[in-house]
């Protein structure tokens, strides 16, 4: 399977994010890629407003997505705000291409670090998975990473490959801890972790949000046995890579983490 991650820096404009996701998924299919992923917030920028922008997945920026990954008949993974309980949103992953059509809600909040994502954001409840191509994808968004059981509780749910989408927050040690989180979830799972962050906003130029987490950029993919097969900087890019989810079954003959589990 050829995938791209796409690691860019959003704003506050819905409309002009849009843009770059046609962009980039222009870019991604001139490389020959089935899969493009965003990061989490590509519909808006943290340190914005997001209830005034929040839309049902069947709402006008969920459609524009749609026709883009219809136009250039490629998957596209990008992270979006749904309308949740008690005036908050759902940070949510939208899923869209060939035969494919679904959506997860980031179940595990960010707050920490100064940060309250409660505050504004209504949880979800349940893993997703999805389907391209025969290979099992599940999702993943942002501070989830924290979090092993979602990402065997897809593997167990028959995904090779946890996609990770995210606006990881700055601060010190924080970039050690995504290198790290991305690869241990890798080898708890026995997956291929594809992890896209938000680029930095610094690299452009780009004032600090305050205490908001609005990326880091070292977007990465993560072989099951914990290996760096991609590891970006800051900087917006576009990484294409060739995986190969076939060699699951034999990764995890040599490594049965998930056969020999326990639960206490």
């Amino acid at each position: 399977m050829r995938l791209a991650v796409a690691q860019i820096v959003t704003g506050a404009s819905p409309e002009a994010n849009l843009e770059l996701i046609r962009d980039y998924a222009t870019q991604a299919k001139q490389a020959a890629a089935e899969l493009v992923v965003f990061p989490e917030a590509a519909m808006r920028a943290f340190g914005n407003p997001l209830a005034d922008i929040a839309e049902p997945l069947d709402g006008p920026w969920a459609t524009t997505v749609r026709s883009i990954a219809r136009d250039l008949d490629i998957a596209v993974v990008a992270g979006m705000f749904t309308p949740g309980d008690g005036g908050r949103v759902r940070n949510t992953l939208l899923v869209t291409g060939p035969g494919i059509d679904t959506s997860y809600d980031k179940i595990h909040l960010f707050d920490a670090f100064g940060f309250a994502e409660s505050d504004s954001v209504d949880a979800g409840t349940s893993p997703v998975t999805f389907e391209l191509n025969g290979t099992v994808i599940g999702l993943a968004t942002c501070y989830d990473v924290r979090f092993p059981a979602l990402f065997t509780a897809n593997a167990r749910a028959g995904a090779a490959i946890n996609i990770v989408c995210a606006s990881w927050g700055a601060g010190e040690g924080k970039a050690e801890q995504w290198d790290l989180l991305v690869r241990a979830r890798a080898v708890d799972s026995t997956t291929f972790v594809v992890a896209c962050g938000q680029a930095d906003p610094a690299t452009l130029g780009l004032p600090s949000a305050g205490t908001a987490p609005t990326g880091i950029g070292h977007s990465a993919v993560i072989s099951p046995l914990g290996s760096p097969l991609v590891a970006l900087g800051g900087k917006p890019e576009l990484a294409v890579i060739d995986i190969d989810p076939s060699i699951i079954p034999d990764v995890r003959g040599k490594l049965p983490v998930l056969a020999n589990a326990r639960s206490f």
